[in-house]
């Protein structure tokens, strides 16, 4: 096989933590969704679909050669994403704060550009651009052939999981709204649990060392 069952079920473990974390596709998809109704959200979803994709296939085409290459590109990346999340974290925390899965009001948009925006807001995903430049190469293993193929082969295991379980969100998002806003308390321990897990991931990124790995 090119890619090794480990190396597969590795992936798909570790998209499986990142998108059990609330993180921006999550909150936009799970906010529309509550919003606007599943259709919304699905259709949203398709845009973060794609979204995956093109930075699968920018990884696949030597993404991560470049930012090899030019580390200093890399690094601002890491730092953005890590500021972008900490702000996230924040809103979630400060005094006066929201739960993902608090109700929202937002005006109903178009499908174009429902699924725009969840394009826009999974590429700019600072967790979805560290995967694919960093941790991917880990999972790559020269013996079995080209690297190339090999990370087009786990990305799309990564795709399917993270399409999958964020179908699963926005799907049950109204009903875990309606069961959480009975229930203060409960929306308070996964705002804050929320708001931990943000800020610890953007602390994480911001003081790891680690340099993304070429592909080819």
């Amino acid at each position: 096989m090119l890619v090794s069952n480990e190396a597969l079920l590795g992936i798909a473990l570790v998209e499986l933590g990142l998108v059990i974390v609330p993180g921006p596709n999550m909150i936009y998809l799970v906010s529309r969704s509550i919003a606007q109704g599943r259709r919304a959200g699905l259709i949203s979803l398709a845009g973060v679909g794609i979204g995956f994709l093109v930075y699968l296939l920018a990884a696949s085409a030597g993404l991560a050669t470049l930012f090899a290459l030019v580390p200093q590109i890399y690094l601002t990346l890491k730092l953005a994403g890590a500021a972008y999340l900490l702000w996230l974290a924040w809103n979630a925390l400060r005094p006066g704060g929201t739960s993902v899965f608090a109700t929202q009001e937002l005006e109903p948009d178009r499908p174009r550009k429902l699924f725009g925006m969840g394009l826009l807001t999974c590429l700019l995903n600072p967790k979805i651009a560290i995967l694919y430049i960093s941790l991917l190469p880990q999972f790559l293993d020269p013996s079995r052939g080209h690297l190339g193929v090999q990370s087009l082969v786990l990305g799309l295991t990564q795709l399917t999981v993270g399409v999958v379980m964020n179908a699963v969100f926005v799907i049950t998002a109204g009903s875990v709204a309606v069961f959480l806003s009975r229930r203060p308390s409960w929306m308070r321990i996964h705002r804050y649990l929320t708001g931990t897990a943000l800020a610890v991931f953007a602390i994480r990124l911001a003081t790891d060392r680690a340099r993304p790995l070429a592909t080819h």
